[in-house]
């Protein structure tokens, strides 16, 4: 897998959010999440609503995913 179906497979899963994935050898991925269906989430929440989109491709294509999940409020208030 590479970055764009990544992004791809969150995109789908969550249409309204704002997606950002970075990866340097399509195995280890970096993701910025920003939804506002995460408002009132913590953070292991956020990251099992993230981990459905992507199903049975975590642990095999995808072998790292290291999240940032945040509302927009959260993204604007600099956190």
């Amino acid at each position: 897998m590479n970055r764009e179906q990544v992004a791809a497979m969150i995109q789908a899963g969550l249409p309204a959010a704002r997606v950002e994935v970075h990866s340097e050898d399509d195995v280890h991925f970096t993701a910025l999440v920003v939804a506002e269906e995460f408002a009132g989430l913590r953070p292991l929440q956020r990251h099992q609503m993230v981990y459905r989109t992507l199903g049975d491709k975590m642990g095999g294509e995808i072998h790292a995913l290291a999240l940032t999940t945040l509302t927009p409020d959260e993204l604007a208030a600099g956190r």
